[in-house]
């Protein structure tokens, strides 16, 4: 396989905490390959990353690398399984994310944004343990019909047709999260109703240059 996935994966994974948007070693990426999809390893700094780091797993939950793949590979392979449009995968740590998550509220209609992650709302998968089926079947169900969503107490995830897409809109939800918690300080916020957000997402499929 051509290394330049992987380095793409790397590039990506950088840039995500170089911008300030995931810390540390949290957070893990994936793209789809021919075979499966490859995924970053777990526990390791990105930037010392190199092409012979990334972990390639095929759709049986299988791999073959001197490195273990991201404790949540559970959830990027059940992702691939039961979405054909997933071709790349970003979970992360943001902080505005994760403060909603860790009060287990989903994101409604707040800003016509919203429909970029696919449908009225965003989310919040519950609770479970990291690493776990559980957690990986919380995360699927709260992704139908969506490109993204909360999971409690952890995180965000986001899936889109390319690393750039992915990365992106992972982005865009953060800023989201944001408004909705400011929203949250100074009161309660309108919601936009659900005739108006079926406007939205219609206007949404032919919006901007999405060949």
């Amino acid at each position: 396989m051509s290394t330049q996935l992987h380095k793409k994966l790397i590039e990506t994974a950088v840039a995500m905490n170089a911008g300030g948007f995931n810390r540390g070693t949290s957070g893990n990426l994936s793209i789809r390959t021919d075979e499966g999809f490859l995924i970053t390893p777990s526990g390791m700094d990105y930037e010392s990353l190199t092409p012979g780091d990334i972990v390639e797993m095929n759709l049986d939950g299988d791999w073959e690398s001197s490195k273990r793949p991201s404790s949540e590979w559970r959830i990027h392979l059940d992702v691939y399984r039961s979405r054909e449009d997933a071709q790349a995968i970003v979970h992360a740590h943001p902080t505005f994310c994760t403060t909603l998550a860790c009060l287990n509220k989903p994101i409604p209609a707040i800003h016509y944004m919203v429909a970029v992650a696919g449908g009225k709302d965003i989310r919040c998968a519950p609770y479970a343990t990291f690493g776990t089926q559980a957690l990986s079947d919380h995360a699927v169900a709260a992704l139908e019909g969506r490109k993204a969503c909360l999971m409690a107490h952890h995180g965000l995830l986001c899936l889109e047709r390319d690393l750039p897409r992915a990365l992106a809109l992972a982005i865009e939800v953060e800023g989201l999260a944001q408004i909705y918690y400011q929203c949250l300080l100074a009161g309660e916020p309108t919601v936009l109703d659900d005739a108006e957000m079926e406007r939205v997402l219609e206007e949404f499929k032919t919006y901007g240059n999405r060949g």
